[in-house]
C-alpha cells in the first residue's frame, strides 16, 4: 500500500507543482503586461497635462524658463521630463542639463511620437545609464508638430512593484498548494488505508482463515469491494469445506479399494497413489518418484510408452516380482495423466496353470483308455448282428469318438499354451494354402449348395508363418462357418494394411450375438449349446485359433458391425 499511496501523491504533487508553476508564470507575465500599460497609460496623461505650459514657452522660445520649469516639475512628480524640437536637439530634460545631451531623434520612442499620436518603449538609457519606461508625445501647435514630450520613469521602481506583487503571488501559492498537498494526503489516505485493511484480509484468506472479514462505512466502491470481498471469502470458505469433505470421501475410497491404484505424469512420475498399489509392489517410495524407482519390471515401462504413445485405454497382464497383475491403464487428455489400476490376479494364474496341468494330465491318461475302448467298440461293431444291438454299439462309438476329439484338441490347445512353445517358420504363399484347405471342404461346400469365394490382393507377398498352425486356423474357421451358414455364401479377403496383413472369413449364417462375441474364442464356450453339439463341436475350435495367432504377434476378433451373418477378422504382422 506504501508503494500505491506514493505514487498516489507524487502523481497529484507533480500535477499541482506543474500546473502551479505555469499559472505562477503566466500571471507574472500577465500582471508585468499590465503594469506596464497602466504605467504607459498613466504618462500619457501626465504627458498631455503638461503640453500647455511646454507649448506656452516654446511659443516665447524661452528654452531657459523651459528647462527650469521641467526640473521644478520633474522634481515634484518624481518624473523624469525631456522636451525635443523636431530636429531631436533636446530642449529642457529635468535631470540633465540639455546642451551635453546627444541628438535624440533616433530614440525609437521619439521616432514613434513623429508618425502616431504617441511611442513608448523600454529600453536601457545611454544618458543616465539606467534601463527606461518612455513615453513621448507630440506637442502640437495649429496641427503642426513644434516638439516632443517625453515622460519617462526608471525600470527599477516598476521591477521592485512587480517583484512585491510576485512574491505576494508566492505567499499565497505556497500556502494553496501546502493546503492543497494534506488535501490530497488525507484524500490518498482515505483511499489506501481501505485497501489497506482489504491487502491484509486477503494475506490472511491466503494462509487459511476464511473467517476474516473487512467492514467499511459509508458509499464508495471501495465500500461495495470490501462487500464483494465478504461475500467471496464466504463463498470460498463453503466451496473449500466442500473440496475438503470430497477429498478425504476420495482419499477414503481410495485408500479402501483393493485393487493398486496410481496417477502418473506422462514423464512417469507417480502423482498420486494408494496403500494397495505400494504394498503390492512392496515399495515406499511412491509418492513423487518415477515407476522405474518403484517398479523393477521393463514389461510394466514397455506398457506405459504404450498408453502414451497411443494415448488411449490398455489392458494387459503382466508378471512383476514373481507375480501377476491384470494392469488397467488409461490415459487422461485433459490432464495429460495416466492411471494405473493393478489387481493382483497371482493366485487366479496359479489356479489356472493347475487347471491346465490336470486338463493336460487327464487329456494324456483319457487317451489310452480311449483308444482302448474304441478298438473294443470296432470289434464288436464286427460281432453284433442284432439292430438293437448294433444301434448301441453306434451310439458308444460316436461318443467315444467325440471324447477323443474333445482330448486331442485339450492336448493340442496345452501345446499351444506353452510359453516355450517355439512356431516351425517357412515362407508361404498364402494363396496356395488357402486353395489346399479349400479343397478339404469342397464335398460339403456342394452338399450346402454354398457359394465360396477368395479374395486376395494382386501382388501378395508369401510370409513368414508356420504353415502347419496357420493351416489348422483356416481350418477351424472355414469349417465354423460351413457348419453354421445354411445358405448364401462364404467370402475370405485378404489384403495389406499398413505393415500388417488382414484376413477377413465372412459367412451368411445365424451370426453370433454381440453379448457372446467377446467370450466365443473362451474354451468350451458355445453360443448355442443345443445346435453346438448337434453338429459335433467340441467348443475348443477358437480357442486354438486364437493362441496360433497370438504366437504369431496377432489378433483376432468379430466384427460387431457385421450383421448378416458373422465376420472373423485376423491381424497379422508381415515379417518378410
Amino acid at each position: 500500500m506504501k508503494l500505491l499511496s506514493s505514487k498516489i501523491f507524487s502523481g497529484y504533487l507533480l500535477v499541482i507543482v506543474s500546473l502551479t508553476a505555469i499559472i505562477v508564470l503566466f500571471s507574472y507575465q500577465k500582471i508585468k503586461t499590465h503594469y506596464k500599460d497602466t504605467l504607459t497609460t498613466q504618462l500619457i496623461n501626465l504627458n498631455n497635462t503638461i503640453h500647455e505650459p511646454l507649448l506656452e514657452y516654446l511659443s516665447q522660445q524661452d528654452i531657459g524658463g523651459l528647462d527650469q520649469y521641467v526640473k521644478n516639475l520633474g522634481k515634484r512628480i518624481h518624473t523624469r521630463i525631456t522636451v525635443i524640437d523636431t530636429n531631436g536637439l533636446v530642449l529642457a530634460d529635468s535631470e540633465k542639463n540639455p546642451k551635453l545631451m546627444e541628438n535624440h531623434k533616433g530614440r525609437p520612442e521619439i521616432k514613434k511620437a513623429f508618425v502616431q499620436d504617441f511611442g513608448s518603449t523600454l529600453r536601457y538609457s545611454t544618458t543616465v545609464k539606467e534601463r527606461m519606461l518612455y513615453v513621448a508625445h507630440p506637442i502640437m501647435n495649429n496641427h503642426h508638430i513644434v516638439g516632443v514630450s517625453r515622460v519617462s520613469l526608471y525600470a527599477d521602481e516598476i521591477d521592485t512593484l512587480i517583484i512585491e506583487i510576485l512574491y505576494e503571488i508566492l505567499e499565497v501559492v505556497v500556502i494553496f498548494v501546502l493546503i492543497t498537498l494534506f488535501a490530497v494526503l488525507f484524500f490518498t489516505r482515505s483511499i489506501t488505508k481501505p485497501l489497506q485493511k482489504i491487502s491484509m484480509a486477503a494475506q490472511k484468506v491466503a494462509s487459511g482463515d476464511f473467517d476474516v472479514k473487512v467492514f467499511l462505512h459509508g458509499k464508495s466502491e471501495i465500500k461495495d469491494l470490501s462487500d464483494n470481498f465478504n461475500f467471496m471469502t464466504q463463498k470460498i470458505k463453503e466451496l473449500f469445506s466442500k473440496v475438503t469433505s470430497q477429498k478425504e470421501e476420495l482419499d477414503a475410497i481410495i485408500s479402501s479399494i483393493n485393487e493398486g491404484l496410481a496417477v502418473f505424469d506422462t514423464k512417469g512420475k507417480i502423482l498420486l497413489s494408494n496403500k494397495a498399489f505400494c504394498n503390492m509392489l512392496d515399495c515406499s517410495c511412491c509418492s513423487e518418484a518415477f515407476y522405474w524407482e518403484a517398479i523393477d519390471s521393463e514389461n510394466f515401462g514397455a506398457l506405459f510408452r504404450d498408453v502414451v504413445d497411443k494415448k488411449k485405454t490398455v489392458q494387459k497382464d503382466l508378471e512383476i516380482a514373481d507375480k501377476f497383475y491384470a494392469i488397467s491403464a488409461s490415459f487422461i487428455e485433459s490432464k495429460n495423466e495416466i492411471v494405473f489400476l493393478l489387481r493382483d490376479i497371482t493366485k487366479a494364474k496359479e489356479l489356472e496353470l493347475l487347471k491346465k496341468d490336470f486338463v493336460t494330465n487327464v487329456s494324456h491318461e483319457l487317451r489310452t483308455p480311449l483308444t482302448a475302448i474304441k478298438g473294443f467298440v470296432e470289434t464288436l461293431e464286427d460281432e453284433v448282428q442284432e439292430d438293437t444291438s448294433k444301434r448301441y454299439v453306434d451310439i458308444i462309438k460316436r461318443h467315444t469318438d467325440r471324447l477323443i476329439n474333445i482330448v486331442q484338441d485339450l492336448m493340442m490347445l496345452s501345446e499351444l499354451e506353452n510359453v516355450n512353445k517355439t512356431l516351425m517358420k517357412s515362407q508361404v504363399n498364402i494363396s496356395n494354402l488357402i486353395s489346399n484347405v479349400s479343397k478339404i471342404f469342397d464335398p460339403k461346400l456342394q452338399e450346402k449348395k454354398l457359394e465360396y469365394n477368395v479374395n486376395i490382393e494382386e501382388n501378395f507377398p508369401d510370409l513368414i508363418i508356420d504353415n502347419f498352425k496357420i493351416e489348422q486356423v483356416f481350418v477351424n474357421l472355414i469349417d465354423n462357418a460351413i457348419k453354421y451358414t445354411e445358405e448364401g455364401k462364404i467370402d475370405i479377403n485378404i489384403f495389406k494394411k499398413e505393415k500388417n496383413v488382414i484376413i477377413e472369413i465372412e459367412d451368411t449364417g445365424v451370426g453370433i450375438p454381440d453379448e457372446d462375441k467377446d467370450r466365443v474364442f473362451e474354451r468350451f464356450y458355445r453360443v448355442d449349446k443345443s445346435r453346438s453339439r448337434k453338429v459335433g463341436g467340441t467348443g475348443l475350435g477358437l480357442s486354438i485359433v486364437k493362441h496360433i495367432i497370438q504366437l504369431h504377434g496377432g489378433n483376432i476378433y468379430v466384427d460387431y458391425d457385421y450383421k448378416i451373418g458373422s465376420k472373423i477378422v485376423i491381424s497379422l504382422p508381415i515379417i518378410q
